[in-house]
């Protein structure tokens, strides 16, 4: 995971990178962010087109490829590791009209209700609106 910033009362926002960090969140939040990370992942790699002809040079840019155009998964972690929160914003966390920004709590609660503070610390970071009415896709559920 890389860090991202600070979030208020011994709390941070972290990037998850790999698969295995997305299974882990998934696994402990009691939540689907694995499937969406793997779905992004793999749309990423896929749009890849190389500019190496030789097969040694050909995956260079992959990763930074996949880093720029993949949504960005962040997850809210106590001082401790445990997680509160797992986000989903646009890749390279860019504003956009189209995209659903997704943010839920463990087994998708809503996380705006005991860290809306701290949500509302990634959006001033990123320059983003971050609210319940946009983020939360279950608002009207009763989940």
């Amino acid at each position: 995971m890389q860090f991202v910033c600070d979030a208020g009362g011994r709390r941070t926002w972290f990037r998850i990178e790999t698969e295995a960090e997305a299974v882990a969140e998934s696994q402990t939040m009691r939540h689907a962010v694995e499937k969406y990370f793997r779905r992004e992942y793999e749309a990423a790699a896929q749009s890849y087109k190389p500019t190496a002809a030789s097969y040694i040079e050909r995956d260079i840019g992959l990763n930074a490829h996949i880093q720029r155009t993949m949504p960005l998964f962040l997850t809210l972690r106590e001082h401790d590791g445990t997680p509160l929160a797992t986000a989903m914003l646009p890749p390279e966390a860019k504003p956009s009209d189209t995209f659903r920004m997704i943010i839920v709590g463990p087994a998708n609660a809503d996380p705006f209700v005991s860290h809306d503070d701290a949500i509302q610390a990634l959006a001033k970071h990123f320059g983003l609106t971050l609210n319940r009415e946009r983020c939360f896709p279950y608002q009207n559920y009763g989940v």
